[in-house]
C-alpha cells in the first residue's frame, strides 16, 4: 500500500474534526427538542382536562404514550437507518413530530390527541433522536465518548427551557396555537437532519445500505420463493421460521436475558422501576396548582430539575468512570434510585412553593445520577458485541411500563380524589427496585466468588459480566454498529 494512497484515505476522513462538530451541535439541539419535549406536557395538562372534559387517567394516557413510544422504536428507527440512512431517518422524525403537533392543534377529543401527540409525535421523536445518535458514531472516533456525554447535555437544556416556553405560549395564546407552535419548532430537526451528511470514505459510505448485501437479500426471497413450488415444504417452513428467529436475537436479545443473570436482573430491576420513574413529570405540575402555586412558578418547577441535571449529569459520568466504581457501579445507580424515591416523600410533608423546590433539586441530582449511569452499568453486565441487542429489549420493556405508569396512578388519583397517591406510588416502585436491584447483585456476586473459591469454571453467558470497553475508543478500522438504541432518562 503506497503512502499516498494511505494519505488520501487519511484526507478522506472526516471523523474527529471539521464538520463533525457542526453535526455534534446539530445532536445536541436534536436531543433538547425530542427527549427533552415531553417535560412540558404537563404545564398543559389541566387545560386538556377542562377542554376535554377528561379524567386524570384519561388525560394521562397521552403522555404516557409519547414517552413509551419514543423509548421503544428503536428497533424500528434500527431498519429504517440501516435501508436509509441517518440523515433520512432524523428528517422523516422531524416530519413526524411536527405533523403530529401540528394535528394535535385541531384535535376535537382526548382520543384524537393519542393518535397526533402520542403516537405520530412520539415515532417522530423517536427516529430523529436515535438517528441522531447513531451518527455521532460515524463522526467521532478518538473523541466519541466526549461527543456523546456533551450531546447528552441537550436533554437537560429542553428539561430546563421547554417548561418556560410553554408557560408564556399558554399564557399568551392557549393550548391550541401553541401546539401549532411546537409543530414548527420540532421540524427543525429536518434542519438538524439535513447537516447530518453521510459521511464518505474512500472505501465508500458507511452510512448507506450495503450494495454487496441486496443480492444476497434477493438470493434469499428468491430461495424462498422456489420453496413454494418445492416438494419440500417442511424446509420452506424451517428456513422461515430461522430467518425470524434470527430477526429477533439480532434486534430483541431473548437469547441474553436467558442466560445472563445480571442483565435479567438489571432488566428487571428498570422495568419495574420505570412505573414510578415518570410520574412526577406528568403530574407535578396539576399538583402544585391544585395546592393554588401560581402556574408561572408551577411550570418553573420542571425547569429546576433541568437546570440541575445540566450541572450535576456530567459530574456523575466523570465520578462513575473513576476506577473505584469498577464493577460497582450498580450499586451507584441502585443509591441514585433509592434517593430518587426517598425524595417523593417531600411533596408529601407539603406542597408549598420553597418546599417544592428542595424537592426539585433533590430529584434533580437523584434524576442525574439515573440518566447518567443507565447505559454504562448496562455496558457492564452485558458484552459490547451484543449491546445493540440487548438495549433494543431493554428499551421495548421499559417502554411498556412507561405506558401503562401514569395512566393508573391518574385511575388512582380519580377514584381517591387524593394526587399524593402518586408520589406514595413513585416512591413505591423506585424503592423496591432500587433494593431489588442491590440485593440480588449482592447475591449474584456472591455466588460467583464461591463458585471461584470452589475453582468450578463459569459459564461466562450466565455470569456478571463486566466489560470496560465501552469507555475506550474503538479502533478507525472498524466502524460503529449499524444503530445504537440509546435512550437517555
Amino acid at each position: 500500500m503506497s503512502r499516498g494512497g494511505a494519505a488520501a484515505r487519511e484526507a478522506a476522513k472526516p471523523q474527529d474534526r471539521g464538520w463533525a462538530w457542526m453535526v455534534l451541535l446539530a445532536a445536541v439541539l436534536l436531543q433538547g427538542l425530542t427527549l427533552g419535549f415531553p417535560s412540558c406536557i404537563g404545564v398543559f395538562f389541566t387545560d386538556l382536562q377542562h377542554e376535554f372534559q377528561a379524567s386524570n387517567s384519561e388525560t394521562s394516557w397521552f403522555p404516557s404514550i409519547m414517552v413509551a413510544v419514543l423509548h421503544g422504536g428503536g428497533p424500528l428507527c434500527s431498519i429504517l437507518v440501516k435501508r436509509f440512512g441517518c440523515r433520512f431517518a432524523v428528517m422523516l422524525g422531524g416530519l413526524l413530530s411536527g405533523v403530529g403537533m401540528v394535528s394535535s392543534s385541531f384535535c376535537q377529543s382526548i382520543s384524537q390527541l393519542y393518535l397526533t401527540a402520542g403516537l405520530i409525535t412520539g415515532l417522530g421523536s423517536c427516529f430523529s433522536f436515535q438517528a441522531g445518535v447513531t451518527v455521532l458514531g460515524y463522526y467521532f472516533v478518538r473523541w466519541r465518548t466526549l461527543a456523546n456525554a456533551m450531546a447528552s447535555t441537550g436533554v437537560s437544556l429542553g428539561f430546563t427551557l421547554w417548561p418556560l416556553l410553554s408557560q408564556y405560549l399558554l399564557d399568551e395564546m392557549g393550548w391550541r396555537n401553541t401546539f401549532l407552535i411546537f409543530g414548527g419548532i420540532l421540524l427543525n430537526c429536518c434542519v438538524c437532519g439535513a447537516i447530518m451528511r453521510p459521511v464518505q470514505l474512500a472505501s465508500g459510505s458507511l452510512q448507506s445500505p450495503k450494495p454487496a448485501e441486496e443480492p444476497g437479500r434477493r438470493a434469499e426471497g428468491a430461495q424462498l420463493s422456489n420453496g413454494a413450488s418445492s416438494p419440500h415444504p417442511k424446509l420452506q417452513q424451517q428456513s422461515r421460521r430461522t430467518v425470524c428467529l434470527q430477526m429477533l436475537q439480532k434486534y430483541l436479545a431473548f437469547d441474553i436475558f436467558c442466560q445472563n443473570k445480571g442483565y435479567q436482573i438489571y432488566t428487571i430491576g428498570v422495568t419495574w422501576m420505570m412505573m414510578g420513574f415518570a410520574l412526577p413529570h406528568v403530574y407535578l405540575v396539576p399538583y402544585a396548582i391544585q395546592n393554588k402555586v401560581e402556574e408561572r412558578k408551577a411550570a418553573l418547577l420542571i425547569s429546576v430539575i433541568g437546570l440541575i441535571n445540566i450541572f450535576i449529569r456530567p459530574l456523575t459520568g466523570l465520578l462513575s468512570g473513576h476506577r473505584i466504581f469498577t464493577g460497582r457501579r450498580i450499586y451507584l445507580f441502585s443509591l441514585a434510585v433509592l434517593l430518587c424515591g426517598l425524595s417523593n416523600f417531600i411533596c408529601v410533608i407539603s406542597a408549598e412553593f420553597s418546599v417544592l423546590i428542595i424537592y426539585c433539586a433533590i430529584l434533580g441530582i437523584a434524576m442525574s445520577g439515573i440518566g447518567a449511569l443507565t447505559f454504562q452499568v448496562l455496558m457492564d453486565v452485558v458484552e459490547m458485541d451484543r449491546f445493540s441487542s440487548a438495549l433494543g429489549l431493554f428499551t421495548i420493556l421499559e417502554s411498556i411500563t412507561l405506558l401503562i405508569g401514569p395512566p393508573l396512578t391518574g385511575l388512582l388519583v380519580d377514584i381517591t380524589g387524593d394526587f399524593h397517591y402518586v408520589f406514595y406510588n413513585s416512591s413505591f416502585f423506585l424503592i423496591s427496585a432500587a433494593l431489588f436491584m442491590v440485593l440480588s447483585f449482592c447475591a449474584l456476586e456472591k455466588k460467583t466468588k464461591l463458585k471461584e473459591a470452589s475453582k468450578v469454571p463459569l459459564d461466562n453467558s450466565s455470569g456478571y459480566q463486566h466489560n470496560e470497553m465501552a469507555t475506550d475508543p474503538q479502533p478507525e478500522s472498524q466502524p460503529p454498529p449499524a444503530v445504537m438504541y440509546i435512550t437517555s432518562i
